[in-house]
Formats: C-alpha cells, sequence, structure tokens
C-alpha cells in the first residue's frame, strides 16, 4: 500500500466541510480492516503551486448551489479543495472515492439538489 489522494472542490461553510469530512472518514473506515487509513487531509483557498483562488477554479458550484436552491442565502459558504492523503490500494482508493461521491449528493433524493455543490478530482 502506499499514499494516494482524493481531492474534491467544495462549496460549503464549515459546517459543510465538516460533513464532507465525515464522509470521508466513514468511507475510509469501512475499509479499514484492510489498513486503509487517513494521513492528512488540507483544505486550500489558493491552487497549489499557483496564485489562482480556488473560487476561481470552482466558481461553477457556487451558481450551482444559487439554481438548486433559489432564494436562500449562501451564507459562509465558500469554494474550497478538500484534500485527503490516504494509505491504501489504488482500488481501495477509487472504492472510498465511489462511497463519497455516492453520499455527496444521493440520487435517490427527490428533488436531486447537493447539500454541497462539489466537484472530484
Amino acid at each position: 500500500m502506499r499514499t494516494r489522494a482524493l481531492t474534491f472542490g467544495l462549496y460549503a461553510d464549515e459546517q459543510g466541510l465538516a460533513w464532507v469530512k465525515s464522509l470521508v472518514a466513514d468511507a475510509v473506515h469501512a475499509r479499514n480492516a484492510r489498513g486503509t487509513r487517513i494521513v492528512g487531509a488540507t483544505v486550500v483557498h489558493t491552487v497549489p503551486g499557483s496564485e489562482l483562488p480556488t473560487a476561481d477554479l470552482y466558481d461553477f458550484l457556487a451558481e450551482q448551489w444559487a439554481v438548486e436552491h433559489p432564494g436562500q442565502s449562501s451564507g459562509e459558504r465558500r469554494a474550497v479543495e478538500l484534500r485527503v492523503r490516504l494509505v491504501c490500494s489504488a482500488r481501495t482508493r477509487r472504492a472510498v472515492r465511489r462511497a463519497v461521491i455516492s453520499a455527496l449528493c444521493p440520487e435517490e433524493t427527490a428533488s436531486h439538489a447537493c447539500r454541497v455543490p462539489w466537484m472530484a478530482r
């Protein structure tokens, strides 16, 4: 096993960010018997290696929020990037990624509005 990365662009406030982190932790915990573990998580506000703010990279997520939640204030939400480092196999990384994506915006919800607009990279 080696260290692998999961990267999510999010339009979230602190509560939404904590929720997404818990989804990642739950997905990893479900595979803990195989030695999978989180070794780090970072929230970035600028794209690493550049001066580009994540708000510019993920500006469409703010637009998604406005469309899916008409008339609601976005409050303190902002576009950020969550980078999680895992020790796991490539297969387990893919399984964790799929589990998190499924939990972020389940298709069976009637209105299909995401609690936290997101993009996985």
